[in-house]
């Protein structure tokens, strides 16, 4: 995705959209992408994602949709067939009886507690992997899981591969004897959120290959959760910000790498001198593995400075933790 600016045009008190890539919502302006607003129907999810789990399954996750009276649950759609229901504390489901070596599509839509359905989200595709002929034979126990305590509503976990005779496909992530969350075979780390406050939890790890094999728990990582905490493993890192002069007006650059966390993260908020100056949503493919930038007026006086630091809106609908506060001043 090409670098997402508005330094042009994002004069202060102005809803400003760039393509179908990014949104800018100053604070006075209406709601975002993913938000039914005050009084109409649930937006649609954002943050959409779907991953083979086995040959036959595939893990779609979404982030959570904030509602005036909140969102009781969320329908997960096959192409135009309705597969899944999910409660709207929830945001992944695994949807099941697929068919190996086929490429799906998958949406999913919000439903407030009055019963209106929102929009769909866009459609993301996953594809399921060939089955395993005659493999009976599980993965081995995924080893070294370990944790730590990233604030007071996520922890972050990593374990080493497990072996397999073919090929892990899928990570489970159990809390207690609840499956909670699925990563990659490739992968070996994840970010669980919407966990509560002052909470002890026990994690494992379980290890599937494409003829949903699934192996024995790893070993468990007992955790407890800040009672209190400003969440800073949850705040977006590498945080930069710098200024630039252009058509007579001094702009804002900000750039940041986004937050590890169990999905998507699509909104950000962005503070200025300690109050809330612009959010930004993203409604198509919201950056990841790589930096993120965005560029703000600031106005025509040469030596002001400004203080400004930036949070994420983590895929469970909680804020995570404001990055470190930077200091720029214009002309300098």
């Amino acid at each position: 995705m090409r670098s997402l600016s508005a330094s042009r045009s994002a004069a202060p008190g102005r809803c400003v959209a760039l393509g179908a890539a990014l949104t800018l919502l100053v604070s006075c302006g209406g709601p975002a992408a993913g938000d039914g607003g005050s009084g109409g129907p649930p937006g649609a999810p954002l943050g959409v994602t779907a991953d083979a789990g086995s040959a036959t399954t595939v893990h779609v996750m979404w982030n959570a949709v904030s509602v005036p009276g909140g969102v009781s649950g969320y329908e997960i759609f096959r192409g135009t067939t309705k597969v899944e229901e999910a409660p709207g504390s929830q945001h992944m489901v695994d949807v099941t009886r697929l068919k190996p070596s086929t490429v799906y599509a998958f949406s999913v839509r919000a439903r407030d507690t009055e019963g209106r359905l929102g929009p769909p989200s866009r459609e993301v595709r996953a594809t399921t992997p060939a089955a395993e002929a005659a493999d009976r034979s599980a993965p081995a126990r995924p080893a070294g899981l370990t944790g730590r305590v990233v604030g007071s509503r996520a922890v972050q976990l990593s374990w080493s591969a497990a072996p397999d005779d073919r090929d892990v496909v899928s990570y489970d992530i159990h809390q207690g004897a609840t499956k909670i969350h699925s990563v990659g075979g490739s992968q070996t780390a994840a970010v669980v959120t919407g966990l509560r406050p002052g909470t002890r939890y026990s994690f494992t790890v379980r290890a599937r290959d494409a003829a949903d094999n699934v192996s024995p728990a790893s070993g468990s990582v007992r955790l407890t959760t800040a009672g209190t905490g400003d969440g800073r493993g949850t705040a977006p890192t590498g945080f930069r910000a710098t200024t630039h002069r252009a058509d007579g007006a001094y702009h804002l650059d900000l750039s940041w790498l986004p937050p590890r966390t169990d999905g998507v993260v699509t909104e950000y908020q962005i503070q200025l001198d300690g109050r809330p100056a612009t959010s930004l949503v993203y409604g198509g493919s919201a950056p990841r593995d790589r930096r993120a930038e965005y560029s703000f007026y600031l106005g025509p006086d040469a030596g002001v400075s400004h203080r400004v630091r930036i949070r994420a809106k983590l895929p469970d609908g909680t804020w995570g933790g404001f990055s470190p506060e930077r200091t720029v001043t214009t002309g300098a």
